[in-house]
């Protein structure tokens, strides 16, 4: 989850540790891929670590290594280098990585919507972007959360002068619940969300795509597209497998649960993961046919609002972002 930072440290002791899921290719024996995730492992990776427990990705033939990269920003670069085989990331980002030439795809949808928000706090009374006028929003300096909120405020006639806005960087837990800040924007639903009530903060939740932000892909599973033309059986072997994975998290969520702190037992914040896990489970597959389909639509609809903001070129395709060829 780019939003956050902490557990910063965990981060990066794991990434020095270099996390293997299912051992080295000397021990395992197979096609040795590496999978480097978006944020400290997590209820979003729930299905991951159930493909490497029920050996999934090892029936297929590889030795995956599931590891969390130091600056887990540079996962798209990674990917698109080849130095990692496989990456989780977001859908907005792969969309400015290809307008800079980085070539990567998405090869599978995890999460089908959005869980980025706006949140403040119950007693604020704010619970729609309207309320937001002449009030503090705290942001994390990321210039599409600020084009996002900007959307949403222009649903209830609010421009984005109207309010003040708080650079808190990423600590916008802090800077809600400290009262720096009457709302954040950047806050994951599913988890931000929460880590304050577990606090015993309640909060009132703002999702984008209720309030007029394009519906897009919040978690892709991605590789580059030499991979993709050069080593399909790869990719098709690891889809298959990771899609496994997700199944067997959908249906059993707080199962899943158990597999991801058996495998990752210092790292793993269990109240918050086990909540977090049962509200996730609906948002992996929700309305698509199957687990992991991406409907063109999607792309093409954010990747227009993203033309239209600035983030990308006008000659991006989006059809050429993603593929279900592995989903089908």
């Amino acid at each position: 989850m780019k939003t956050m930072r902490v557990m910063v440290l965990a981060i990066a002791v794991m990434s020095a540790l270099a996390v293997t899921a299912c051992g080295t290719a000397k021990d395992q024996g197979g096609t040795r891929i590496s999978l480097a995730l978006d944020w400290f492992p997590n209820s979003n990776h729930a299905g991951i670590f159930e493909a490497v427990e029920r050996g999934y990705f090892k029936d297929e033939g590889l030795d995956v290594r599931v590891y969390t990269p130091a600056d887990p920003s540079t996962v798209l670069q990674t990917v698109g280098a080849g130095r990692d085989d496989f990456g989780i990331s977001y859908q907005p980002d792969l969309l400015q990585a290809r307008s800079e030439s980085i070539p990567v795809v998405s090869v599978l949808a995890i999460v089908q919507h959005p869980l980025n928000s706006v949140m403040a706090l119950a007693p604020s009374g704010i619970d729609s972007p309207g309320d937001l006028k002449g009030k503090k929003v705290g942001h994390p300096n990321i210039a599409s959360n600020r084009a996002m909120l900007a959307t949403m405020l222009a649903t209830e006639d609010v421009r984005l002068t109207d309010v003040e806005l708080v650079d808190v960087g990423f600590d916008l837990v802090p800077a809600l619940i400290g009262g720096r800040v009457d709302a954040v924007v950047g806050a994951y639903w599913t988890h931000e969300s929460i880590v304050m009530e577990e606090q015993g903060y309640k909060v009132n939740i703002m999702r984008m795509e209720k309030h007029g932000v394009p519906d897009f892909y919040e978690l892709v599973l991605v590789t580059n597209e030499d991979t993709l033309k050069n080593r399909k059986d790869v990719v098709e072997k690891f889809v298959r497998a990771f899609r496994k994975g997700f199944e067997v998290a959908i249906a059993n969520p707080q199962g899943s649960i158990d597999t991801l702190i058996k495998h990752n037992p210092d790292t793993v914040n269990q109240p918050v993961e086990r909540k977090g896990v049962d509200v996730l489970q609906p948002m992996w597959k929700a309305e698509a046919p199957k687990f992991g389909w991406q409907a063109e639509e999607r792309w093409v609809g954010f990747a227009n609002w993203m033309k239209k903001e600035g983030f990308v070129k006008e000659t991006l395709d989006p059809k050429a972002a993603y593929t279900n060829e592995f989903v089908r």
